[in-house]
């Protein structure tokens, strides 16, 4: 059973990677957490490990959990927003009047002379940090239980932190009464840590949102309500309780919030929603319609086919949560780190108060260096370093029509340096058209004949030869005593006269001539086109050749892949001269024809022992292996059902150019978590120890307060970096495209 939980109370890495320890240590359960989105999926056997404990495990971690519910978390999300700026107004009204009343002998103003005294403005000084500790409690119930754990986390150092400012200006307020007037406060420390971190968390739940919001836009695109017809009449429902079966009208404007069919109108739908193509597609009667898609113009009505949570859209949010909630191989690396971060901090911070202590700088300056290491470290930005990444370069992909199924699929995309592409379907659009046409008869009476045969016969080519026929304005004839020849082709009456139609088998078995037309009919098939022979007894009446037409955009595609260093290879079933000529012309160097579902397998474990990171790109069930034994596997998203399982990636626009977009994003995508965990590990490397007091002979000194505004300011700046990535995504594809 796989199962999503909403966690409560994680402030850093160090928590998601507690949590993740101590669920996974329960039997059969395999769990990854999303720091980021405060979310946790766990894979469990039932009859081993239940939902309730679970739950229990994570609870006595120190966090929350409840079964994962989209309306109960984004009611949630925005009561915990609001939560935040009230602990903001609070924390701040009363840190400047505390900062008015503690920093007058610094700056030189004056107050009036009754709080000038040493044991009011103490004693006020206590209150006025009492209620920025009440709103910001959660530091320490959360902090100091997992510190008593032996498991601390971010919100340790917090407490610790400011818990000894104020702790140590409390001793000293005492001595304060007790005549010792010169004794130093330090309740602004504590108030400013608590409010500036309160600060620097509210920012990053903001970057955090906006990281999502590819997600949150398309779960936008559906309004709340439909109008739907009923045999009472014309009504409006929410669109939640939408059902199949049901007939939903959509005027211009107005999204479908169903994927269903068109049974009246028509008009025009912008499909860039699903499919990043920006070109509005005509909807007549019989035509698909896909929910989350906008109606520019006209007037439709249309059956639900699927509604709620089987849509294509959900499917794809889906798709898109369950990438953002896993983790790629790089994501270890910041976990393991965290894991032991925050004890070393600890044991940092310790060890610069005994130093400076034992050096004789004085319990003041001892206690500063202390709790200014507490409050700089920065685990944050290690665990927001790659979800936040992922979890932007996977939403703004979907946007453009690029599906990732899991996060290693994101990591590993970048390292692909061989490709293997089927054919039909995929480099070409899978769907036969007739591409010559020879006829040895009255030309138009000679299409209505290939009409006439060809419309009893439900094969592609026959349904090609049709669609060409109907386009030139020809009407078929009645034909009779139709009877198909299995591997050969078809005949029938049409009139007193008896007709065939088939391959150059066909016409040998009936001891027809075609030694003038052989060479014809054998540069056709070197061409990569199918011929269809037509006669009328032993006459033939005409040739019609059909081909599979190449993609638009597949040469293209085929070029910025090789530039991008990646090997092409095109395995196919089709003949030797078809695959041959399709290959030639989107300038493929390597094809393999002829192939069978195991060869297509074979072929790909072969590059993977010759040590070949290797993707797949296929449309259908005879693809699937080859899927599954690639390293990536793409899958065309007009493909099978059973193709899109087997594979981690889905081109929604059933363009090959999306998989240039796929490597170029996951490169981008990589190169931003590098850049996150540098810095990520620089701020530490280099703060702490300046935190400690080692460059303060050179007058270079971080205060607790600076520590905790460096410490806030180091998790946006991971966040927005991130971000920058939707800008960077759109402009790739922009110019692929």
């Amino acid at each position: 059973m796989r199962l999503k939980f909403s966690i409560g109370g994680m402030s850093c890495a160090a928590c998601s990677a507690r949590i993740e320890r101590v669920v996974n240590k329960l039997p059969g359960v395999k769990a990854e957490v999303n720091l980021l989105a405060n979310t946790m999926v766990a894979e469990f056997d039932e009859n081993n490990t239940t939902i309730e404990a679970i739950i229990k495990t994570v609870e006595k971690a120190g966090f929350t959990a409840a079964i994962f519910e989209r309306k109960v978390n984004a009611q949630k999300g925005k009561n915990e927003k609001k939560a935040f700026i009230t602990r903001l107004i609070i924390s701040f009204t009363f840190l400047i009047l505390l900062m008015v009343l503690s920093m007058q002998h610094m700056f030189g103003y004056s107050l009036p002379a009754v709080l000038e005294k040493a044991t009011v403005s103490a004693v006020l000084q206590l209150l006025l940090t009492i209620p920025i500790i009440a709103v910001n409690y959660r530091y320490f119930t959360v902090g100091f239980k997992n510190l008593f754990m032996g498991s601390p986390n971010m919100d340790s150092l917090i407490a610790l932190g400011s818990a000894a400012s104020e702790i140590y200006s409390i001793y000293n307020t005492i001595l304060i009464f007790g005549g010792n007037t010169h004794a130093h406060l330090y309740y602004e420390s504590a108030a400013m840590i608590l409010s500036l971190i309160t600060l620097g968390k509210f920012f990053e739940s903001g970057s955090k949102s906006r990281a999502s919001s590819a997600i949150n836009s398309l779960r936008a695109i559906v309004s709340d309500t439909v109008t739907v017809k009923t045999e009472n009449g014309i009504t409006e429902i929410q669109a939640e309780t939408l059902m199949a079966g049901d007939v939903v009208i959509v005027k211009a404007g107005q999204s479908f919030a169903a994927d269903g069919v068109v049974i009246a109108g028509n008009g025009s739908a912008d499909e860039s929603a699903i499919t990043g193509e920006s070109i509005p597609v005509l909807k007549e009667k019989g035509d698909k319609v896909i929910s989350g898609t906008i109606l520019k113009s006209g007037y439709i009505e249309f059956r639900a086919e699927k509604t709620g949570d089987d849509t294509v859209l959900s499917e794809i949010i889906k798709l898109v949560e369950d990438a953002a909630a896993t983790k790629p191989p790089i994501a270890r690396l910041a976990d393991k780190i965290s894991g032991i971060f925050v004890p070393t901090v600890i044991g940092i911070s310790v060890l610069t108060l005994i130093i400076w202590l034992i050096i004789g700088a004085g319990l003041d300056s001892a206690i500063m260096y202390a709790v200014s290491v507490l409050v700089i470290s920065c685990p944050c930005a290690l665990g927001l370093a790659t979800p936040v990444a992922v979890m932007v370069g996977t939403g703004t992909a979907a946007k453009h029509g690029t599906l990732f199924k899991n996060a290693p699929s994101i990591e590993l995309m970048h390292k692909v340096d061989a490709l293997v592409l089927d054919k039909t379907g995929t480099v070409t659009t899978g769907e036969l058209s007739v591409s010559f046409v020879e006829s040895f008869i009255d030309h138009d009476e000679f299409l209505k004949i290939a009409y006439s045969i060809e419309a009893v016969s439900e094969h592609p080519i026959a349904a090609a030869v049709c669609r060409y026929a109907k386009g030139q304005g020809v009407e078929p004839l009645p034909a009779q005593n139709v009877n198909t020849l299995s591997g050969l082709g078809i005949s029938c009456d049409i009139g007193d006269k008896t007709y065939f139609s088939g391959n150059i088998k066909l016409a040998n078995e009936n001891n027809i001539t075609c030694t003038e037309y052989e060479k014809t009919i054998e540069a056709l098939a070197k061409d990569g086109k199918t011929p269809i022979i037509f006669f009328e007894d032993t006459k033939i009446i005409g040739i019609i050749a059909v081909s599979d037409t190449l993609k638009p955009t597949s040469a293209k595609a085929v070029s910025e892949l090789k530039k991008l260093g990646i090997d092409i290879y095109m395995v196919t079933g089709d003949n030797e001269f078809t695959a041959r000529k399709m290959a030639n012309d989107t300038g493929i160097d390597n094809c393999i024809a002829s192939a069978l579902p195991q060869d297509k397998e074979k072929f790909i474990r072969g590059l993977k022992e010759n040590g070949k990171t290797v993707a797949m790109v296929g449309d259908g069930i005879n693809d699937a292996p080859a899927l599954v034994a690639a390293d990536i596997g793409i899958a065309i998203g007009a493909g099978t059902d059973i193709a899109i399982e087997s594979a981690d990636i889905i081109l929604v626009r059933n363009d090959l150019l999306d998989v240039v977009s796929a490597v170029k994003l996951s490169r981008k995508v990589i190169n931003n978590i590098k850049t996150n965990l540098f810095w990520a590990f620089f701020y530490n490397i280099i703060g702490i120890p300046v935190a400690a007091g080692v460059l303060s002979g050179l007058g270079i000194v971080l205060t607790p307060m600076i520590g905790a505004a460096a410490m806030s300011l180091s998790s946006v700046c991971v966040v927005t970096n991130a971000l920058r990535l939707r800008g960077a995504i759109k402009n790739e594809k922009d110019n692929i495209h």
